[in-house]
């Protein structure tokens, strides 16, 4: 659903912040009292009043999913540009469009997300956190990391439960590999994700214009991102470790099946050899006029079939 939210700093009185949500309320505001205005997914004429007031260019949703470095990135002489991937509870990434002049923020972006919607109430319960739009950027950065680092808790917790499933039964199940491959996926999406942050924070500390005041809680976000590259390293070896489990539990069941079809041929190999020997069509063969031949036969087939069983069992190999 389409919605445009504007920030903005009542003139009775500065510390309270309103919410504007049509851009007709622009021609009534200050540009020094606007602190963030928020697009989701407004239609073209709304992006095209804004672009008109601010001077600024809005990026279309293919400029936006760009993935080379200098595209996502852009620093003027008074603005920045930024694209940054904000992941969602799917683990689906959301494109989104960062600009930055004369303090003013503007977001845009095709789909809700939970880090938005966070950092609004955390603007309108503290608004004196939130002269610029720089605080707003650096406490979404903030809050999108948060988010990243629960969503790296859930997955390591269904890592742990998954190892649990695996160490406690000798079965092998093909779900079991596929819940692996699953998870290795979402870590590798988070760590991409955290990595996308990284590079746009670390521009924004070498921002020559960017607040001072703000720089330190920048460099904690980088620590930050340091120390969740570290848990999903955790949680790839994890994951490698369970499955080389897996497929060494899958070995062992091979092995199983192998030693039995083994077993079955060696077992029934002599009784297969007396038959054979009896069946060859030679003409002198003084067993065959014997009265006691056939069942010395079916004796000496049943006497050599236990002496290998009885082998096989003091050997410990059934």
């Amino acid at each position: 659903m389409a919605e445009l939210k504007i920030f903005y700093r009542d003139k009775d009185k500065q510390d309270k912040i309103k919410v504007g949500r049509s851009v007709n309320i622009l021609s009534s505001l200050d540009k020094k009292d606007i602190i963030w205005i928020d697009l989701l997914d407004v239609s073209d004429k709304t992006e095209g009043v804004l672009e008109d007031f601010l001077k600024i260019d809005i990026q279309d949703d293919e400029e936006m999913e760009e993935i080379e470095m200098s595209s996502r990135y852009i620093q003027t002489d008074d603005s920045i540009v930024a694209n940054s991937n904000f992941l969602r509870d799917n683990f689906e990434t959301e494109p989104v469009n960062f600009i930055l002049k004369n303090s003013i923020l503007v977001t845009t972006r095709d789909v809700e997300l939970a880090s938005f919607n966070e950092t609004v109430k955390k603007m309108l319960m503290n608004t004196r956190n939130f002269p610029t739009g720089y605080h707003v950027l650096v406490s979404l950065m903030e809050t999108r990391v948060e988010k990243d680092a629960d969503m790296i808790e859930d997955t390591t917790d269904l890592i742990t439960k998954l190892s649990g499933e695996i160490n406690a039964t000798d079965q092998v199940d093909e779900e079991v590999l596929i819940q692996i491959k699953d998870l290795q996926e979402k870590v590798t999406i988070i760590r991409q994700n955290i990595m996308d942050k990284q590079r746009v924070i670390s521009n924004f500390l070498k921002c020559d214009f960017f607040p001072t005041e703000l720089q330190p809680r920048l460099t904690m976000i980088i620590k930050d991102i340091n120390s969740l590259f570290e848990y999903t390293r955790f949680d790839f070896d994890r994951l490698d470790y369970l499955q080389d489990t897996f497929l060494g539990l899958v070995n062992i069941e091979q092995n199983k099946i192998i030693k039995i079809f083994t077993v079955v041929n060696v077992v029934f190999l002599p009784p297969t050899l007396i038959a054979s020997m009896y069946g060859m069509n030679f003409e002198f063969m003084p067993e065959l006029a014997w009265k006691m031949g056939y069942p010395f036969a079916i004796g000496l087939m049943v006497v050599f079939t236990v002496a290998i069983l009885l082998i096989f069992k003091l050997k410990k190999w059934l």
